[in-house]
């Protein structure tokens, strides 16, 4: 699902939304978001997940092409951890499929 997607969906749900509305909300919910990882938060969205930010620490690679050692900086990244009920919704497992049979 693409943001223009989710504008659209989102759009189609609340009819009181005009789609500018709705492209205002998206843009300005995924700005937060944004805005909150660069300074550092975590942001936990409960049933869905929690994205945090993860450190690389620095480290010494190599080039591909002419094998010279490179340093490579440390780097934070992004990192989303999906919550339970979004797991179990993704991939049910043998577990509630077992369940399901017997009921």
């Amino acid at each position: 699902m693409t943001r223009s997607d989710l504008v659209d969906e989102l759009a189609a749900r609340f009819a009181q939304l005009t789609h500018r509305d709705a492209e205002f909300a998206v843009k300005t919910v995924l700005d937060a978001m944004s805005h909150a990882l660069v300074k550092g938060h975590r942001i936990e969205i409960r049933g869905f997940g929690s994205f945090t930010i993860n450190r690389r620490p620095p480290r010494v690679g190599r080039n591909p092409r002419s094998g010279e050692s490179v340093q490579i900086p440390e780097k934070r990244v992004p990192h989303f951890k999906p919550g339970k009920a979004l797991r179990e919704a993704v991939d049910p497992g043998p577990a509630s499929a077992q369940a399901a049979k017997t009921a």
